[in-house]
């Protein structure tokens, strides 16, 4: 690390002294991050989370993930799901479970468990998903391979693949680009040592 990063960054042996579930290669976390129970953290090769994140809860991110400053995950024990090359822009929260908001229980933790009703479901985000500054996800949903949604939306219904998603709440509005995939085909072959994306992930959307 350089010493920039080694003064905002936590060191691998920190790292490895924190009991992840996985930590893969060259991962580098913010000092200024919480992650709560990091056993139940899974974390692959070159992802990063940087400054004032809240992460808890089964979590598993994959490789080149990206997390921005600010942003929180909160994944209970449904879980969250980051594959690889997915990211989060500056001060996302995702909640994988929330209190009722109806009026039909009493909410926060204050009070005791019989007296709420807690919705919870698992979200994932598939490869290359990327989701804009300020955006929350609700639980239970699945961001379809290669899908994005813009800055300030308000995630609450799954994504399909390869769109584009914006607004309160999210809607889609365009197809997106997959050139990305061959850039990643590249990006993995001239690393070394890794196997390529198959060919058939590299196929034109069919209009």
């Amino acid at each position: 690390m350089t010493s920039e990063q080694n003064t905002r960054y936590f060191s691998r042996q920190e790292l490895e002294s924190m009991g992840f579930r996985r930590l893969g290669r060259d991962v580098l976390i913010s000092r200024t991050t919480r992650i709560y129970d990091p056993e139940y953290v899974a974390i692959g090769d070159h992802s990063i989370v940087d400054d004032f994140c809240v992460l808890s809860g089964n979590l598993q991110i994959g490789r080149n993930v990206h997390i921005a400053h600010g942003c929180r995950v909160i994944a209970g024990r449904e879980g969250v799901l980051m594959d690889d090359f997915s990211g989060l822009a500056f001060g996302v929260t995702i909640f994988a479970q929330s209190d009722d908001y109806t009026g039909e229980a009493l909410t926060n933790p204050t009070v005791p468990m019989q007296y709420r009703k807690i919705a919870r479901a698992r979200v994932e985000l598939g490869r290359h998903v990327i989701i804009g500054a300020g955006t929350v996800v609700f639980p239970g949903v699945i961001f379809a391979e290669g899908s994005s949604v813009g800055a300030c939306s308000m995630v609450t219904k799954s994504t399909d693949a390869w769109a584009v998603y914006v607004g309160v709440p999210a809607k889609k509005v365009r197809e997106r680009s997959r050139r990305m995939l061959q850039l990643e085909n590249d990006y993995l072959q001239n690393e070394g040592g890794v196997e390529p994306v198959p060919p058939r992930s590299l196929a034109p959307q069919v209009a």
